[in-house]
């Protein structure tokens, strides 16, 4: 394979690191290829895959339905949380129905976690925050309650919030299926033998990671902002697990119904055609 570069999009979260830690450090014969960190926050990935910008990226799974012209997704390296996912927090406890009333802090318009709480209230007021603030904001009482992604969902308590709901627990429930939250996509005018290889190179990056998680965890927690070795290991095995490796036919149904569903609500643009990188 001809030597080229390949930008990976990633965003500054432990999971991510962790899968693509041995790709872009040299752990893996990448036949010529070289990999490139872009390391953004998955509101401004999301964007930059609407614009078609980096050949591989992490985005939400809810973007997809806004880039399935651009994109083909890989089967590997999907994050789906089991019974758990994002989750609203606020000062004091309160039910889910009086949120309807509130402000609510959200990491952005284009992320699953969005448009899980749309299709949980339908409509709701809310600011678009940085990921990594929006905690700060709901303490601060700026906002009254703020939709949490990352490492947030495992720290929360320790700035006095309260748990109001668990998008994944919800999802679960309503389903009986795991959330889909994130996806990698391949540029499809890469062509059919690059996006191949790069799926294959994807899933050794994730099977090595796994087969030496004390090493790969470790680089994780330079993306943890503040998270020990045990909470880092606990995030990364929230949201690193069997269907990461390969999603199969549970978590391919888990996209689609999401997306469909997204579709029916006028959340999305187009109907669901999910395309994969066999």
């Amino acid at each position: 394979m001809e030597p080229r570069e390949i930008r990976i999009g990633h965003s500054p979260d432990p999971d991510d690191a962790f899968m693509f830690y041995a790709l872009t450090h040299g752990k893996l014969d990448t036949a010529g290829l070289t990999f490139t960190h872009v390391i953004k926050d998955i509101e401004s990935l999301n964007h930059l895959a609407v614009e078609g910008e980096l050949e591989v990226t992490a985005l939400s799974v809810h973007a997809y339905g806004y880039v399935m012209d651009k994109y083909a997704l890989l089967a590997s390296g999907g994050s789906f949380g089991d019974k758990c996912g994002p989750i609203v927090v606020a000062r004091k406890p309160m039910d889910v129905g009086e949120l309807a009333d509130d402000r609510i802090a959200v990491p952005g318009t284009m992320t699953s976690a969005y448009l899980l709480l749309k299709l949980l209230l339908m409509n709701f007021k809310f600011e678009v925050v940085p990921f990594d603030k929006i905690m700060d904001v709901v303490k601060a009482g700026e906002v009254d309650a703020g939709l949490l992604i990352h490492e947030g969902q495992l720290t929360y308590e320790k700035m006095g919030l309260h748990k109001i709901v668990d998008l994944g627990e919800w999802w679960y429930a309503d389903t009986g299926l795991p959330v889909p939250l994130g996806v990698n996509g391949v540029r499809k005018d890469l062509g059919k033998q690059l996006m191949q290889k790069i799926s294959e190179l994807l899933t050794a990056s994730i099977r090595y990671a796994l087969d030496h998680r004390e090493e790969a965890v470790a680089y994780a927690r330079e993306f943890g902002r503040g998270m020990d070795a045990a909470t880092t290991d606990r995030f990364v095995g929230m949201y690193v697990n069997s269907l990461t490796l390969d999603m199969g036919p549970k978590g391919r149904e888990a996209i689609a119904r999401l997306l469909t569903r997204a579709y029916h609500a006028a959340l999305v643009p187009r109907p669901v055609n999910l395309e994969f990188v066999e």
